[in-house]
């Protein structure tokens, strides 16, 4: 075979470098993937804990939610912490856990209940992004003890809409407490014939300020609940105007028992939270105030009184 001539060798040279990096080029695609990305990737794995945010009936009134972890994995889980964030608070709604955290078991769900901080009030009817929860896991194997447990952050659902209702509640409750406190009396004043009863909201109004003229709330109307009815010989007052400055009020309502079936005082969760529908501040929403321990005690009894003498 005869040489290349020497204008033939340099042409040639050329050629032979472009194959190699071709190659080159080929053999990292082929190998998963290029710096720019555009091989083969393996997928992500799904975090298998899904969240939700909740209430039960027994923390109305108490400011706690319920963070509610679902494990959707054939493995059991051990979270050892949970922090949502929200727009909607001050500061972290935490989970107190114990040192050995929960164990999420396979397919189950458990709840976490969480005390709400104090609420951030922007003006009413804001739109929030969703909450994120930030999880701490134990490590799904044996470790040193002083390897760090991992975290994971995934979206809290809220489909009852929990954190918006429950920061209305408390803005309006603050912005209530600012013109005045209420308060239910202790006393509970039962008829002679023990069908009806009387109990006392007490309202302490604040001291004026220099925009006395503006602090004002208006309690539109008093709403009954699961357990307590208006007494219809006694109706309850409306639009009653509360200022600061003023002196201290007293109203008397009448009450009848709501609901006489077997359950109604052994399941009782929010029967002597007593509803106010109130305007303050540009807020319009129900201010629940609490019977307290002892009222709430007298007021079973009436009730369970009250509905064995019909």
């Amino acid at each position: 075979m005869g040489r290349l001539s020497r204008t033939n060798r340099r042409m040639a040279l050329p050629t032979t470098a472009a194959a190699g990096l071709l190659a080159v080029v080929s053999a990292c695609g082929a190998g998963g993937g290029s710096a720019a990305g555009t091989g083969p990737r393996e997928p992500q794995r799904a975090f298998p804990v899904t969240a939700e945010v909740n209430q039960l009936r027994d923390n109305y009134g108490k400011q706690i939610v319920s963070i509610q972890l679902t494990n959707t994995s054939d493995a059991a889980l051990t979270v050892l912490g949970a922090r949502l964030d929200s727009a909607l608070f001050a500061d972290r709604i935490s989970w107190q856990a114990s040192p050995d955290g929960i164990e999420l078991p396979p397919g189950q769900t458990k709840s976490l209940p969480a005390q709400l901080p104090a609420p951030v009030c922007a003006p009413a009817g804001r739109a929030e992004a969703a909450p994120t929860l930030a999880l701490t896991m134990a490590p799904a194997t044996e470790t040193a003890l002083e390897e760090t447990a991992p975290e994971e952050i995934v979206t809290a659902a809220d489909p009852y809409g929990v954190l918006a209702r429950t920061n209305a509640e408390l803005c309006l409750a603050q912005a209530a407490d600012a013109i005045a406190g209420f308060r239910l009396d202790p006393g509970l004043e039962v008829s002679a014939d023990g069908r009806t009863a009387v109990v006392r909201l007490l309202m302490t109004p604040r001291h004026a300020g220099p925009a006395a003229d503006s602090a004002a709330l208006t309690i539109v109307r008093i709403e009954g609940t699961t357990l307590l009815a208006e007494d219809p010989a006694v109706p309850w007052p409306r639009a009653v105007p509360v200022r600061t400055g003023g002196d201290g009020r007293e109203i008397r309502l009448g009450i009848r028992p709501a609901r006489c079936d077997p359950h109604a005082v052994a399941e009782d969760k929010v029967g002597t939270l007593l509803p106010l529908r109130v305007t303050v501040a540009g807020r319009d929403g129900v201010l629940k105030v609490d019977a307290g321990p002892l009222l709430r005690g007298r007021i079973y009894d009436f009730v369970t009184a009250a509905c064995g003498r019909q």
